[in-house]
């Protein structure tokens, strides 16, 4: 093994739950209502009905559930039709330092192995965190979409690892495992350019699938490529241009104050769009109470480049004609906050998307980058909104943080509320109370089946 490979094998085996502690155990707990609420909204989405339709045409001897249902199919692809639940909203937590994307994307690929293997509770919460782990610390490193490959290029390796885990995969049989989800899956970030389709929200869903796929190989012996990363023509080669050194994984849960597990550094979303999106909403739903539509002159946002670059140099994101660019969309987000006092998973209704009232808001609205809002990103993501009113009035608001940054986070309640609100259309009251319940409670599981049954449509 080449040594990011051996790095990454070795941690994902020594890791422990006891080596978590209670900040990281409750923070996974947290990202589960938070990522099973995404699932459940996204039940009903074109893209999770298709996924669903073809997982229940595969039939397995090791079946996984596919959530909402009482489906069983193989494993990897429960993976991927969980997966395209969780995502379809744009909801899900997202993480970026600067390179990242959204790791609860990686959970369906734990919870796909979970189920087949009665794994506990401690043994699910184990290998979720394990997953970002392996995902943040290679995104610390390496910005993916700089280099135009989309972000399942490092979430295909934390959901191997996570599913390994689950698998309880030896060191060699992890490596392997990370080797075959590596050699085969190179995403390209055309994905998230231009006019979106819906493969937006499934590119992740299939790195899962692959994932699940790689980690079942090497259980069965199935070896890789010994030095997927650092070899001749590896992934640092081929996607990246130049080496790169990950530092070491450090093990533990007392880690200095400075290095805490990465689950507990990610961002979670107030509103069902990009994370670069989410200040903008907030600051307009803010600025709608100051003054109104029809009195708008113009409207400025100044914000960070990785929040400029897209709408700045494609032309759609201007005039978006499907969901998945709508939610991408700044300028259209924005509009909507000012024009309806929500932005909810019903605002992307094909009325809603082509309503030319937004149009018209969107031609009074220029986006600029602010330098020093780029220059405090990640660890930032300001945005401020001017607006000047038809009498020469400004309105101005500004933030650093929007609602659901680990430095403004939802709370428990507040996620609950979440949960409850993207389930509301599939799930009755009963079925949410007890879902929370078991997930609040999921280090005394003794296995995934009460969280997987109540969650049926």
């Amino acid at each position: 093994m080449d040594r990011t490979t051996e790095m990454l094998a070795s941690y994902a085996c020594r890791l422990s739950y006891e080596d978590l502690g209670p900040k990281t155990v409750h923070q996974v707990k947290r990202t589960l209502v938070d990522t099973l609420g995404c699932a459940m909204g996204g039940f009903v989405s074109e893209p999770a009905k298709i996924a669903r339709g073809m997982a229940s045409s595969v039939t397995s001897t090791t079946p996984s559930r596919v959530l909402g249902t009482e489906t069983y199919t193989s494993p990897d692809m429960a993976g991927f039709a969980n997966g395209v639940m969780v995502r379809y909203l744009d909801c899900n937590d997202s993480y970026f330092s600067p390179g990242g994307g959204h790791p609860s994307d990686m959970i369906t690929a734990v919870l796909a192995m979970a189920d087949p293997m009665i794994a506990d509770g401690r043994t699910v919460i184990t290998s979720i965190a394990l997953a970002y782990e392996v995902f943040c610390r290679l995104s610390d490193e390496v910005v993916a979409g700089d280099l135009g490959w989309d972000q399942g290029m490092f979430s295909v390796i934390g959901a191997a690892c996570g599913a390994g885990k689950v698998l309880g995969l030896d060191q060699e049989q992890m490596g392997h495992a990370i080797s075959l989800a590596v050699a085969p899956a190179l995403p390209l970030a055309v994905t998230r350019t231009g006019e979106l389709s819906m493969w937006k929200g499934c590119a992740t869903a299939a790195a899962t699938r692959s994932a699940v796929f790689a980690a079942m190989l090497a259980a069965e012996g199935m070896t890789g490529p010994g030095e997927p990363f650092e070899g001749k023509r590896g992934l640092w080669e081929q996607a990246v241009g130049k080496p790169v050194d990950i530092p070491d994984f450090p093990l533990g849960g007392s880690r200095a104050e400075d290095d805490p597990f990465r689950i507990t550094q990610t961002i979670v979303k107030s509103y069902p769009s990009q994370i670069h999106t989410q200040s903008p909403i907030g600051l307009a739903l803010e600025l709608r109470n100051d003054v109104a539509l029809a009195d708008i002159q113009s409207i400025q946002v100044e914000t960070y480049k990785s929040a400029v670059s897209s709408p700045a140099t494609e032309p759609e994101k201007w005039d978006p004609k499907t969901r998945e660019t709508a939610d991408h969309s700044i300028p259209f987000l924005v509009a909507t906050a000012l024009q309806e006092g929500a932005v909810v998973p019903g605002t992307f209704t094909p009325q809603g998307i082509a309503d030319p009232t937004k149009r018209q808001t969107l031609a009074k609205m220029t986006l600029v980058e602010d330098p020093e809002f780029t220059a405090n990103y990640p660890e930032q993501y300001n945005c401020r909104i001017t607006i000047t009113d038809q009498s020469g009035g400004v309105h101005t608001a500004h933030t650093a943080y929007s609602k659901g940054h680990n430095n403004n986070p939802l709370d428990d309640q507040e996620l609950e509320g979440k949960f409850r609100n993207f389930s509301a259309g599939v799930l009755t009251d009963m079925q949410c109370d007890q879902v929370l319940g078991n997930l609040w409670a999921i280090d005394e599981a003794t296995d995934m089946d009460e969280i997987f049954d109540g969650l049926v449509v």
